[in-house]
């Protein structure tokens, strides 16, 4: 297991595509003045050792440094050690929609960006509580059992998307039943399901299963994305949107946030609906949620003892430094043999 300790240095690298720009229009330039001054034969003749591949490869070994010595200052860290760690806090299950009506705009940038945001949130903000995460469109599917690894949880939210399940519909109810297995019966833990949709087509047995599922001890809070307005469901290609989803009828199909159903699922469940809309509101109103449960004590496994890996990557980047100040422009006897770019010609 690994941290990055100051993540904020990563906005150095920027520096590296303007290396990368001054060097192009350099070369630019000095071809541009020399074609000025003599023909290509004559410049030949007179910087026969000159080497276009060498400045490449000088240039290039200046960026990898720079990555180095960048990295350096993130300051990646390696756990050694596995331990076992006494944690109290609630177990959390996020079900989140990924049919294709997730991709409609209404809200920006699209639904299921919007719920991918809004679960991040809440999560940057939870202590020790332990969290899970599954996928549903017309099938619900794990993704992530119960665990305190955030980061991994983070990981398979943004890995989230409307193609990985092939059956469309929005099968809360399937969504549900799954959660319940998600949790230890024997620890007895306070659960939570926090299921992130726009409520759209749904199962008419969800809210039985919701009630059956708040008689088992868990809370169910529903958030939903989208606006009550609609929109149209984009269907894109590299990013460009190349038509809407029609019905059959060749009519537009018009996608909307049905907060209706989603409001009887969390009241069946001891819950309560949130309109995500806005993103602190949510992370609020779950925060103030959470810390009014009671705590359960667990036991977890986690990553200790992290130890700093920042000195390899600095000493490889200031060793490229010092290779790069040392490797000259000129061509060397085996690059002459080589004849890189037709440099000989």
């Amino acid at each position: 297991m690994f941290q990055l300790e100051e993540k904020i240095w990563f906005w150095l690298l920027l520096v590296i595509p303007v290396i990368l720009l001054f060097f192009l229009l350099l070369q630019l330039w000095k071809y541009k003045t020399q074609r000025k001054f003599a023909n290509k034969t004559l410049l030949k003749r007179l910087s026969p050792n000159q080497s276009l591949f060498k400045s490449i490869l000088k240039v290039l070994v200046l960026c990898l440094a720079f990555t180095f010595i960048t990295i350096a200052l993130v300051n990646p860290k390696i756990g050694t050690k596995l331990e076992t760690v006494k944690r109290s806090g609630v177990d959390i299950v996020f079900a989140v929609d990924v049919s294709k009506s997730m991709l409609a705009e209404d809200v920006a940038p699209n639904r299921l960006d919007k719920a991918k945001q809004l679960v991040t949130q809440i999560i940057n903000n939870l202590a020790s509580d332990r969290v899970g995460i599954i996928a549903y469109a017309g099938k619900a599917f794990p993704q992530l059992p119960i665990t305190t690894d955030y980061a991994s949880a983070k990981m398979f939210l943004q890995n989230m998307n409307t193609d990985m399940l092939s059956s469309q519909g929005t099968a809360i109810n399937e969504a549900i039943e799954l959660a319940k297995t998600y949790y230890d019966d024997e620890e007895q833990t306070n659960r939570v399901l926090i299921i992130i949709s726009d409520g759209e087509d749904h199962s008419d047995i969800a809210t039985n299963v919701a009630e059956e599922a708040g008689e088992e001890g868990i809370r169910i809070f529903t958030i939903g994305v989208g606006d009550e307005k609609g929109g149209p469901i984009p269907i894109k290609r590299n990013g460009v949107v190349l038509n809407y989803k029609k019905d059959n009828q060749g009519e537009t199909v018009i996608t909307r946030l049905n907060e209706d159903t989603l409001k009887e699922i969390a009241e069946e469940a001891n819950g309560a609906y949130i309109n995500g809309k806005n993103t602190s509101e949510v992370v609020d109103s779950i925060r103030d949620i959470l810390n009014k449960m009671d705590k359960t004590e667990f036991e977890a496994k986690e990553f200790a003892d992290f130890k700093g890996q920042y000195q390899w990557f600095l000493a490889f980047g200031i060793f490229l430094l010092v290779f790069d100040v040392l490797l000259l422009e000129r061509k060397t006897g085996w690059l002459k043999k080589l004849n890189l770019f037709n440099e000989n010609l």
